[in-house]
């Protein structure tokens, strides 16, 4: 077990993002020594008095910032489907290639674990009504490819640094630095803003992950000794629920168009439950907590990955 007294400093790469923010600023109010690597295309919204932020690109990392490590998290990646699909040579460059130079460098510097966030749709479509992480995986786009063999990269090095890889559902809610094209944030966004919720389709199933039990399953892994791979995702709703769910508290109505995308899948995070770790939250504190947000919030295209990376051409687009 680590305790918290003995822990120098906790390296967070990507620690600018939706998830990353959050994590970086709660970590810090808890009194460890965070230092954030991060391109910082959407801003700064950590806690610049306690967090030390490091502008760069994952690709250039450079190797003395693992000195004095304890623990890495890597929560690095082009975010979702449309922005690889936009880009795959960096979506690989910053995926896979990176990651085996950031291993080499957490051995080569003794960091004493590293924490990979991976993702829930890595496994694909499955039938299963329990997606454990025993199943195989059948990944069908280059974000979800992409993420296998990062897996597969930091697992060869279990032999020489502690690992953990978390597979998160869908996360939801409130974020310094928020985004939007995230489902259930972004119904909640159409129903207060424009009193209509688009579904296309509706029974695909989704497991839903409020961030703040996803904060709190790293700092979990922190704390802790145990290592392997986990899903973490506590609810399964269909997109239609979800939407239904928003309506109720914000009071819009649904409209709902035919789709092509066909992914729908379940997660069961029995192996991470049994280990001691309890949720708190579920969607519903997720929609009031955005609720209670949006009376202040003034939505910009920040809060879309994709339209803010397209419209200041961070990326080498696919010709």
């Amino acid at each position: 077990m680590f305790k918290k007294d003995k822990l120098k400093k906790i390296l967070i790469i990507g620690g600018g993002g939706y998830i990353g923010t959050e994590l970086a600023n709660y970590l810090s109010k808890k009194k460890y020594k965070i230092i954030c690597f991060d391109t910082f295309w959407f801003g700064n919204n950590l806690d610049k008095k306690n967090i030390k932020a490091i502008k760069g690109d994952v690709r250039t990392i450079k190797q003395n910032i693992f000195k004095d490590i304890d623990i890495v998290i890597n929560l690095a990646y082009l975010s979702n489907d449309p922005l690889c699909e936009l880009s795959p040579k960096d979506t690989w460059e910053t995926g896979p290639l990176a990651i085996h130079f950031i291993m080499e460098n957490c051995v080569k510097y003794k960091v004493k674990k590293f924490i990979f966030a991976s993702s829930g749709s890595i496994y694909g479509l499955k039938k299963e009504k329990k997606v454990h992480e025993n199943l195989g995986l059948d990944p069908i786009t280059d974000y979800n490819k992409s993420k296998m063999v990062c897996e597969n990269v930091v697992n060869s090095y279990k032999d020489k640094i502690k690992i953990v890889i978390l597979r998160p559902a869908t996360v939801c809610g409130y974020s310094k630095r928020l985004r939007l094209d995230v489902v259930l944030n972004l119904f909640c966004y159409q129903a207060y803003f424009k009193k209509k919720i688009i579904v296309t389709g509706g029974k695909q199933i989704r497991p839903l992950l409020d961030i703040r039990d996803m904060v709190r399953c790293y700092e979990f892994f922190i704390k802790c000794n145990f290592t392997g791979t986990f899903n973490v995702g506590f609810e399964q709703l269909s997109i239609l629920e979800m939407a239904k769910s928003v309506s109720k508290y914000l009071n819009s109505k649904i409209v709902i168009k035919k789709s092509n995308d066909p992914r729908s899948y379940r997660m069961d995070s029995s192996k991470l439950l049994n280990l001691g770790f309890k949720p708190k939250y579920n969607h519903l504190e997720s929609i009031m907590n955005l609720k209670n947000f949006f009376k202040v919030f003034k939505p910009s295209d920040k809060n879309w990955n994709l339209k803010w990376i397209i419209k200041n051409n961070f990326l080498e687009k696919k010709k």
